[in-house]
């Protein structure tokens, strides 16, 4: 059966809180959050190479609470809000200094990876020390980043995109549930304090812990602004096929790490803060919708499950566990892109398409 277009929404543009008593049976809104919850630490730990076949499950068995509650709490959030994609990008921004700076602390221990085979890259990150503050400008960029990118954003953006237009923009969850989504997250995240292989025994500073409570505050209070609530029209601008937002935002990943120290991470910031600007200038667009959304969250899952190849698992594996694990990375990749881009499909109505780029005359984008 055809799927429904997307310029229902036009994906990005925010809209009046939705009544929540409009909303599917239990049932069918309780799969997109398991779905959630699964993909969310299987994205954040597992899709870049991080951990070998045999420790995937394990994997989103324990960090499953945290990286999927932060991720369900951060998209239920938005939706009731009627707020659009940047309180998500913002919220996810928080979580990430959260997660790093408070929570396991590896943005503030300089030993966290000692005890992996990422040992060799402490050098690299001491290149870009902030003074005073006692940690790696490079490491937050990595560790924030991808906290966003793949722990975040591009989850939600998968199981959105299997879903029909009007549920996308639908809460999932009542108050119940939201509650007990908060009390999961709270317990996986005090799991990882409290565990040695979590914080591995590392207090920061109390002037660290300061900062990073600062940082994650001064975030979240962005992506409450009011700002992102407010539509406007949507601009008759020329916006680029989804395949072309996917390819810029892949080949953007091969271009941050050029050189060491603060040269190579100035670079990665101007250029992360470029591309960023592009799509939200293209995301006034009329004709932006979930498919652009969704390339562009592609090209990230799929940028990482290419240079899975080519890093080693936090623990040492044999070659046979390690290429496994690789391999399974590629098939899980490559069924979510497809099934995403096959539920996204342009509905078919006789010998016309309806395209799914195509937004109403009074569709509506974030400023």
């Amino acid at each position: 059966m055809p799927t429904e277009p997307d310029s229902a929404d036009n994906s990005g543009a925010p809209q009046a809180a939705p009544d929540l008593a409009d909303r599917p049976p239990l049932r069918r809104r309780l799969v997109p959050v398991v779905a959630l919850l699964l993909l969310a630490p299987w994205a954040a730990e597992c899709s870049w190479g991080g951990f070998a076949i045999d420790d995937f499950l394990p994997v989103i068995i324990a960090l499953g609470p945290m990286y999927g509650g932060a991720a369900i709490l951060i998209r239920e959030t938005a939706r009731r809000l009627g707020a659009g994609w940047p309180t998500i990008v913002l919220l996810a921004a928080a979580f990430g200094v959260l997660q790093a700076g408070l929570v396991d602390q590896s943005l503030f221990n300089p030993g966290y990876l000692d005890d992996t085979q990422y040992a060799d890259t402490r050098a690299a990150a001491e290149a870009s020390l902030v003074p005073g503050l006692g940690f790696s400008l490079r490491q937050a960029y990595d560790y924030v980043g991808n906290h966003i990118l793949l722990t975040i954003c591009a989850p939600i953006v998968f199981v959105e995109s299997f879903l029909g237009a009007k549920r996308r923009r639908q809460p999932w969850l009542g108050r119940p549930g939201l509650a007990v989504v908060g009390v999961l997250y709270l317990l996986g995240s005090l799991l990882v304090f409290a565990s040695p292989e979590g914080r591995k025994n590392f207090l920061a500073s109390p002037l660290q812990l300061t900062f990073a409570t600062a940082v994650v505050l001064a975030l979240v209070a962005a992506a409450l602004l009011p700002r992102w609530r407010r539509t406007h029209p949507r601009r008759a601008r020329r916006v680029p096929h989804p395949l072309w937002v996917g390819l810029l935002v892949f080949l953007a990943h091969f271009f941050t790490d050029v050189t060491p120290g603060w040269a190579g991470v100035l670079v990665a910031l101007a250029l992360a803060a470029a591309v960023g600007a592009l799509v939200a200038y293209w995301s006034r667009g009329a004709r932006w919708g979930q498919r652009h959304v969704l390339a562009a969250a592609s090209a990230n899952v799929v940028s990482a499950a290419a240079f899975a190849y080519l890093v080693p698992p936090y623990s040492p594996a044999s070659p046979a566990a390690a290429l496994a694990g690789d391999v399974a990375v590629t098939v899980v990749t490559v069924a979510l892109v497809c099934g995403a881009w096959w539920r996204l499909r342009p509905a078919t109505s006789g010998p016309a398409s309806t395209s799914v780029d195509a937004g109403p005359p009074a569709a509506t984008s974030t400023s």
